[in-house]
C-alpha cells in the first residue's frame, strides 16, 4: 500500500504525522532502492540479464519507452552513489561493483565513435556493443558524462590513496580519469544537449559538473605527482566558473537552466546541479551555487512554484508547502508529469542546506533569498540569525518540515512494492514511463543520506573566486579561419571539411563544408568560428557518394580571441 500523508498513529500535529511518514518511508524504501539499483547492474543484477560486468542499464523497460541502454552520465551518477556508500563505510561489499564499473568504463571510453571518434557520450547496448546510430540524431552527445565519470572515479581514487593504494590509482585509474578531464578541459565551451537530451545549448548542470571535475581532478593530480596538468585544469576551471555566473538571472531571481530551446529556464537541472556539486566546506557560497546560497535558494523557490498550478495532484496545497515537481513546467514528454528524482532533488537541496546551517551555527538571509525564507516567516527580514536565536530554531524546523514534505509526496505515490518508475501521473499519481529507473533509485539513496546528515567529501569549492576580467569563451565573438589542405584527387572526387562545432557541421558527412580547388592541389575554405574556442576537425573525400575520412587522430586547434587564423594541412 502507499504511504498515507497523515497516518493514524501520530495524534499531535500534521508536522508530527508527516515526519513519521517520512521516517517510515526512508526505513522501508532504503533497502528497496538499493536492491533496485543493483538489480540494474551487470553481470548479476536481477533485471539486467545479459549486461556485462559493471554495465548499468537505465531501466529494464523495453517498450514505451525503451530504456534498455547504458549512458555514461546515468551510469556515473549511479556509481557516484555506490562509491560514496563504499568509501564512507556504509557498505564494504560494493567494492567489486566499483572495480567492475571502472573496467567497463575503461573499455567504453575507448570505443571509436563514428560521430567524433573520441569521447562523445556513446549510447551502448547493455552488452557493450556499440549501437550503429548517429548520436547527434538522437540528442545523446552530452558533455556532462565525462565530467561525472571522472568525479565518480576520483571518489574511489581518493579512498584508494587514503588506504595505501596510490600505485593502482596512478597506473590504472588516472589514465582513464585524465582522458575525461582532458575532454572537459578541451570541449567545455561547446554547446551540448541538455540534461534531458532535448535542447542543444549551454546547460547549467553540465557547466557546474564540468567545473567540479576539473577542480577535483587538479587536486588528485597533485596528490599523485601529475603536476604537469594542474595549471591547465585550474585555468580552465576558472574560465568555467566565470561562465557559470552567466546562468543567474537577477531580474527574475532564478538560474536559467538552458541558454536555448525557447523555454523559461525553470528546470530541475538547477537543483540537481546544486546537490551534485555540494561541498560542505564551501558553506553557502553563491559563486558555486551551493545548496544554501541565496541564489540557489531563490532559484529553488521559483522552480517549485512553477509546478503548483499545472499538476492536478498539487491542487489545494498551500503556497508554502511541498508539491510534486517535474523536469520543467513546459514538459510534454508523456504529457508532462512529476518525476521521483526531481521531487527528491528539491528535498535533497534543502537537507544539504540544513547540514551547512547546523554546521556553521547561523543562517544568513539576503535580499536575494528573502522570498524563499518568507515562506516560513512572513515578517522575517534580511540579516544573520545565530543558533542562539529563536528565529534560527524556527527556520530550521520549518525548512526541515518543508523538505520532508517533498519526500512525503514521493512516499504517497510510491507503489506498495517500493518500485520507482521515472514519473508519476500528474492527476492520479500512478507510476508512469520507464519502470525501475536506476536514476530514481539512486536519487532516493542520496536524499535519504542527506536527510540523515551525511555529507560528501570536499571537492575544492571552498574559497573559490571568479577570475578577474572577461570569461574566455561563450562570449558570442567570432573570428575568421581559413583551412588549407594539400590533397591530390581523381576526377570527380572532392574534399570537404567537418568538425566538432556547429559551424563545422558537427561531424556531418551529409552536409560537410566543401573546399575550393582553385589552387589545386591545395584545397581551401574560409569559415567563421566562435572566438577562444577549442575544436577538432577532419577532411573527408567524397567520390560517387562514397566517403573517405582522413586517418586518425583528429586534427585540433584553438581559435584566437580576435582577428584571423590560417591553418595549413596535408591530407593524411
Amino acid at each position: 500500500m502507499r504511504f498515507a500523508l497523515l497516518p493514524t498513529f501520530c495524534y499531535f500535529t500534521a508536522v508530527c504525522a508527516q515526519s513519521s511518514v517520512v521516517d517510515s518511508y526512508v526505513a522501508t524504501e532504503s533497502p528497496i532502492a538499493k536492491a533496485g539499483l543493483l538489480a540494474n547492474v551487470g553481470p548479476s543484477g536481477a533485471k539486467s540479464s545479459g549486461a556485462k560486468a559493471g554495465i548499468v542499464i537505465a531501466s529494464p523497460s523495453t517498450t514505451n519507452p525503451n530504456y534498455l541502454f547504458t549512458w555514461t552520465r546515468d551510469s556515473a551518477l549511479v556509481f557516484k552513489v555506490v562509491a560514496d556508500q563504499f568509501t564512507t563505510g556504509q557498505d564494504s561489499s560494493l567494492r567489486t561493483h566499483i572495480d567492475q564499473y571502472f573496467t567497463a568504463q575503461q573499455a567504453l571510453q575507448q570505443v571509436s565513435n563514428p560521430v567524433e571518434q573520441y569521447q562523445l557520450e556513446a549510447s551502448q547496448n547493455p552488452n557493450s556493443t556499440l549501437m550503429e546510430q548517429l548520436l547527434r540524431d538522437h540528442g545523446e552527445d552530452r558533455a556532462d558524462g565525462p565530467a561525472l565519470r571522472a568525479t565518480a572515479l576520483i571518489t574511489y581514487a581518493n579512498w584508494l590513496i587514503a588506504n595505501s593504494n596510490t600505485t593502482f590509482v596512478t597506473n590504472s585509474l588516472w589514465p582513464v580519469i585524465k582522458l575525461d578531464l582532458d575532454y572537459v578541459s578541451t570541449f567545455w565551451n561547446q554547446s551540448t544537449f541538455d540534461l534531458w537530451e532535448e535542447v542543444d545549448s549551454s546547460s547549467f548542470f553540465t557547466t557546474a559538473v564540468q567545473h567540479r571535475a576539473l577542480r577535483e581532478g587538479a587536486i588528485l593530480a597533485s596528490k599523485i605527482g601529475q603536476s604537469s596538468v594542474v595549471s591547465g585544469y585550474t585555468t580552465q576551471a576558472g574560465s568555467i566558473l566565470c561562465f557559470l555566473q552567466s546562468y543567474w538571472n537577477p531580474s527574475v531571481g532564478y538560474i536559467t537552466a538552458n541558454t536555448g530551446g525557447g523555454r523559461s529556464g525553470k528546470d530541475a537541472n538547477t537543483a540537481l546541479a546544486s546537490i551534485h556539486t555540494f561541498d560542505p566546506t564551501a558553506g553557502c557560497d553563491a559563486v558555486t551555487f551551493q545548496p544554501c546560497s541565496d541564489k540557489a535558494l531563490s532559484s529553488l523557490k521559483v522552480y517549485v512554484d512553477s509546478f503548483r498550478s499545472i499538476y492536478g495532484i498539487n491542487s489545494g496545497i498551500a503556497s508554502n508547502a511541498a508539491v510534486a515537481t517535474g523536469r520543467y513546467p513546459e514538459d510534454v514528454y508523456f504529457n508532462g508529469n512529476p518525476w521521483y528524482l526531481a521531487t527528491a532533488a528539491v528535498a535533497e537541496q534543502l537537507y544539504d542546506a540544513l547540514i551547512v546551517w547546523k554546521q556553521q551555527g547561523s543562517i544568513t538571509i539576503t535580499s536575494t533569498s528573502l522570498a524563499f525564507f518568507k515562506q516560513f516567516s512572513s515578517s522575517i527580514t534580511a540579516g544573520t540569525y545565530a543558533s542562539s536565536m529563536s528565529t534560527y530554531t524556527s527556520l530550521i524546523s520549518g525548512i526541515q518540515t518543508f523538505a520532508d514534505g517533498f519526500l512525503a509526496i514521493n512516499a504517497k505515490y510510491t507503489p506498495s512494492n517500493g518500485g520507482l518508475s521515472e514519473q508519476f501521473d500528474k492527476n492520479s499519481g500512478s507510476p508512469l514511463s520507464a519502470v525501475d529507473l536506476t536514476w530514481s533509485y539512486a536519487s532516493a539513496l542520496t536524499v535519504f543520506a542527506a536527510r540523515s546528515g551525511i555529507s560528501p567529501a570536499s571537492w575544492g569549492a571552498e574559497g573559490l573566486v571568479v577570475p578577474s576580467g572577461t570569461c574566455s569563451a561563450q562570449t558570442g565573438q567570432t573570428v575568421t579561419i581559413t583551412f588549407n589542405v594539400v590533397a591530390t584527387t581523381q576526377f570527380g572526387e572532392n574534399i570537404f571539411l567537418t568538425g566538432s562545432l556547429d559551424a563545422l557541421t558537427d561531424w556531418s558527412t551529409s552536409n560537410p563544408i566543401p573546399l575550393s580547388a582553385a589552387n589545386y592541389p591545395t584545397w581551401s575554405v574560409t569559415v567563421t568560428l566562435p572566438a577562444n574556442t577549442n575544436f577538432e576537425y577532419k577532411y573527408i573525400r567524397i567520390f560517387n557518394g562514397a566517403v573517405t575520412w582522413e586517418s586518425d587522430p583528429n586534427n585540433s586547434n584553438t581559435t584566437p580571441g580576435t582577428g584571423t587564423l590560417v591553418i595549413n594541412d596535408t591530407w593524411r
